[in-house]
């Protein structure tokens, strides 16, 4: 028997009692047909081969769309073309979303004629909105889309375009808090020198002035100006055009100064912090495109200036134009004005932050300095550093660092991880006192050996063990008079002497009462281990595990095992210590403010938690960390002696894997003055030995620094301020060790 077919209108009203007008939504009603001897050809539905090429649409899935056009469509353009036509459409109108409604559909057996509206969200424009007519034709039993160009905008119908002009403004000014600049649009001057230019008798009076111009250290450019072949350029640095006319640098013989008008980054102001610019890529242009920049921007890529993109770009002025297929300006389609860029303020003291610089006399580390009862930021230093003009194309030192083996971009202060050593035993301090199984009056022997682990574990010594065994090997002795034992020590005593038999035995005995995570606790309500949320710089969380044995816990309870930290951590848990117990969320930001008007966010201090000791406990922690510099058998007495100012403090010497451990250097101030607010000031010197011999004396320069304005100690590796012994050099032999860590 032959099939019955139904008559044509009686199909097309079922097929139109199918559809409907809410998006995203298909009917299912349709009547009930005789089932006695019918055979009926089902037409598949318009409705959904409609909705999914306009799914694709909204997704951007350029080759599902394609395979739903008819093949006449097809044949008049190719795939490539096809997404190219809807990549460069949507980012002219800077779309950044589209959403459709699907408003009638008229069917018959072989053409369905549709109506549908899609609104296209744009970062520039507002919202464009447009109705759409078009035919869905059967072929090989699927419903296709008959395409063309006024299926983007109608007013492109006949191969027409859409263009947009740009007007991009000047980007935002960085600020430190007393409003002097830090990255601006200016004149600056790219400095360096032709090998062999220089009078020889006049060297060191140009490379110390070079280095008062541009941060290179003297002995940087000495370095490069020798090894360069005579006659070739030699980049140092650069200056701002006002700073170079200022020095007198240009009327010395050998010297280049080469001009150019862009954005200038000040040298040796936190650059680790501040970031820098590049040029939008090739992979991220439909990105920045959408969100309404023209491609031809430079846009942050690295700490402030990533962070405060949106701000420090303003909005561009735009124009979007229909054009002709050969790019003639036809008619404005939409029209926009430009809203100026904001500029950041930052809580970054300049002076304090060079000299900081400076005083990391080139050693590879960390520097943070925090004011204790507000969380704002005053220097933040990674060494070594980088310097953000050198990724100007306009600057002629330019050249891009990549990622080499030093990685001058990676901020050491936030993203270095780190085993914290013996910073760490305020922690287990405070975890001891917590557990109730010590109090301030508990002792224990502080000898050469700690051997509790006996005997299935090892026998641990103090630091003073490999003192002793340093001087027996120097002096061939059996003796070693200035490193004795540091003998009964009550847990406070134990801080200042810094005794890791007193911290192994703490320890142990947390673990072998059950109470083993409860060092690690502490050092996560201490802040160790996590994200502190500064938000505007990136940042590493760092990692404090549980202990898994009684060993295991005696490593954790001196930072050391799978400890890890960064500089940051430290420098906020110590501000909480020194404030009363108040963990603030370290800040960069003090304010953005617009062109005009009143400021857009202004610094507030954020308190985020409260270290979970008592008062008392917490009294005990800041007078051991005053005993550390304030006795005579503090491991920091040495270093600070006569310093005017009171300071708390600890020493760390952190075992790193490599030959030499990692030095640190954590306290604070009290000095209680009305116009200098107490300050955390954390110092780190990766790979380069004692705590007390490296990291101490740069505390104690960053201190000297923020209360007098300048440095007033010379370091023993130093023959000068920031002039190093030739018998040391920066990276020359360690200086012989004080009786303290």
């Amino acid at each position: 028997m032959k099939p019955l077919h139904l008559p044509i209108l009686l199909l097309a009203l079922l097929l139109l009692a199918g559809c409907t007008s809410a998006a995203g939504t298909s009917g299912t009603n349709t009547p009930s047909l005789p089932t006695a001897e019918v055979n009926v050809t089902h037409v598949p539905s318009a409705d959904g081969s409609l909705r999914a090429y306009l799914d694709a649409m909204v997704a951007e899935d350029y080759p599902g769309m394609y395979s739903l056009l008819t093949q006449a469509s097809r044949a008049a353009i190719s795939q490539d073309d096809f997404a190219k036509r809807y990549t460069d459409d949507l980012n002219a109108m800077s779309a950044i979303q589209v959403e459709y409604n699907v408003l009638s559909m008229l069917t018959d057996p072989q053409n369905s004629q549709v109506s549908f509206h899609i609104t296209y969200h744009t970062s520039l424009f507002g919202d464009i909105q447009r109705d759409f007519n078009t035919t869905m034709v059967l072929e090989n039993g699927q419903w296709l889309i008959q395409w063309d160009d006024g299926l983007i905008l109608p007013e492109l119908a006949g191969g027409k375009r859409l263009a947009t002009n740009y007007d991009t403004p000047s980007r935002g000014n960085i600020y430190d808090r007393n409003g002097n600049a830090i990255a601006t649009q200016t004149d600056a001057v790219a400095l360096g020198l032709i090998a062999g230019g220089v009078s020889p008798d006049l060297e060191d009076a140009v490379f110390n002035r070079l280095w008062q111009l541009t941060g290179v250290r003297p002995e940087t450019i000495r370095n490069d100006y020798d090894n360069y072949a005579a006659g070739n350029y030699v980049p140092v640095g650069e200056a701002s055009a006002t700073a170079v006319t200022a020095s007198g640098i240009t009327g010395f013989s050998g010297v280049q100064a080469t001009p150019y008008n862009s954005r200038f980054y000040e040298p040796n102001l936190a650059p680790n912090a501040v970031g820098y610019t590049l040029y939008i890529s090739k992979d991220d242009m439909n990105t920045y495109r959408r969100l309404g920049y023209s491609g031809g921007e430079r846009i942050g890529y690295f700490g402030i200036e990533k962070w405060g993109e949106s701000y420090l770009h303003g909005r561009n002025a735009a124009t979007l134009y229909v054009t002709a297929a050969d790019g003639t300006y036809e008619t404005v389609l939409a029209q926009v004005n430009s809203v100026p860029a904001d500029s950041i303020t930052l809580t970054i003291d300049n002076d304090l932050q060079e000299q900081a610089q400076a005083a990391m006399d080139g050693l590879p580390g960390a520097i943070v300095v925090l004011e204790v009862k507000t969380g704002r930021v005053l220097a933040m230093v990674s060494s070594p550093g980088f310097d953000p003009n050198w990724y100007d194309l306009e600057n002629v030192n330019g050249v891009n660092y990549g990622f080499t083996s030093e990685q001058p971009t990676f901020n050491k202060a936030t993203q270095g991880k780190y085993p914290l050593g013996s910073v760490f035993k305020i922690v287990t301090m405070a975890a001891a006192l917590n557990s109730g199984d010590f109090t301030v009056n508990s002792t224990f022997d502080c000898t050469y050996d700690y051997t509790e682990l006996l005997p299935s574990g090892p026998i641990l010594h103090d630091w003073t063990y490999e003192y002793c065994n340093d001087y027996k090997t120097a002096h061939n002795t059996d003796t070693c008079p200035p490193y004795p034992p540091s003998g009964m020590l009550t847990l406070p005593q134990g801080l200042k002497r810094s005794c890791d038999p007193w911290f192994y035995h703490i320890g142990y005995t947390l673990f072998s009462d059950g109470k083993g995570n409860a060092i690690s606790d502490m050092a996560r309500a201490f802040g160790l281990g996590s994200y502190t949320g500064i938000e505007q710089v990136e940042e590493s969380n760092g990692n404090v595990p549980n202990p898994t044995d009684a060993t295991n816990a005696t490593s954790i309870a001196i930072g050391q095992g799978d400890v890890q930290v960064t500089a940051l951590q430290v420098a906020d848990y110590i501000a909480a210590v020194a404030n009363g117990g108040t963990l603030y969320r370290p800040q960069l930001v003090q304010k953005i403010q617009p062109v005009t008007g009143e400021a857009i966010s202004v610094f507030k201090p954020q308190a985020d938690s409260t270290l979970p000791i008592s008062t008392a406990d917490l009294t005990a922690i800041q007078q051991a960390m005053r005993s550390v510099v304030q006795d005579p058998t503090g491991t920091a007495y040495a270093r600070l002696a006569g310093f005017p100012f009171p300071v708390a403090a600890k020493t760390g010497t952190a075992e790193s894997g490599t030959a030499d451990p990692h030095a640190w250097f954590a306290g604070y101030s009290l000095a209680n003055l009305p116009d200098k607010p107490d300050i955390a000031v954390v110092v780190l010197v990766n790979n380069k030995g004692e705590g007390s011999t490296w990291a101490a004396p740069i505390f104690r320069r960053v201190m000297e620094i923020y209360f007098n304005g300048k440095p007033q100690t010379i370091y023993n590796w130093e023959s000068g301020f920031g002039v190093v012994n030739p018998d040391y050099g920066v990276l020359g032999p360690t200086p012989t060790p004080t009786p303290n860590q």
